[in-house]
């Protein structure tokens, strides 16, 4: 039987590792740490931003949770988040399943993931 998505990329502590790397990259990565540097002044914001996104990967990846959060259109809206910062992200975040030992197969599945939501985030 194969593995999930959720269990490659090691269920939610491994999500949740993935996401801290994602954030840590996102702020040193100057063409995007404009968007996010701003939180580490807010660390309550910075930890529900992070808990919806753990939530976000693992229900998505075939895990057991339940994400509750705004769908990907509204959480963007108003961002008008470029193309090239949309590509800058999904760098930090294979940067970090890179960081965490995440194998091709996986990493490709991932990138299905992003590539879906591109159209619900870019430009809003």
């Amino acid at each position: 039987m194969n593995k999930s998505l959720f269990e490659r990329l090691g269920g939610r502590v491994g999500i949740s590792t993935i996401v801290d790397n994602t954030v840590t990259n996102h702020m040193d990565n100057p063409a995007v740490n404009a968007r996010f540097l701003h939180l580490k002044n807010q660390p309550q914001r910075l930890a529900i931003i992070k808990s919806h996104t753990i939530d976000f990967f693992s229900a998505g990846s075939g895990g057991p949770a339940t994400y509750t959060g705004m769908d990907m259109v509204t959480a963007h809206t108003g961002m008008n988040i470029s193309p090239g910062e949309y590509m800058h992200v999904m760098d930090d975040i294979f940067k970090a399943l890179d960081q965490n030992g995440i194998d091709e197969e996986s990493k490709k599945d991932v990138l299905a993931i992003l590539w879906s939501l591109k159209g619900m985030m870019i430009s809003k």
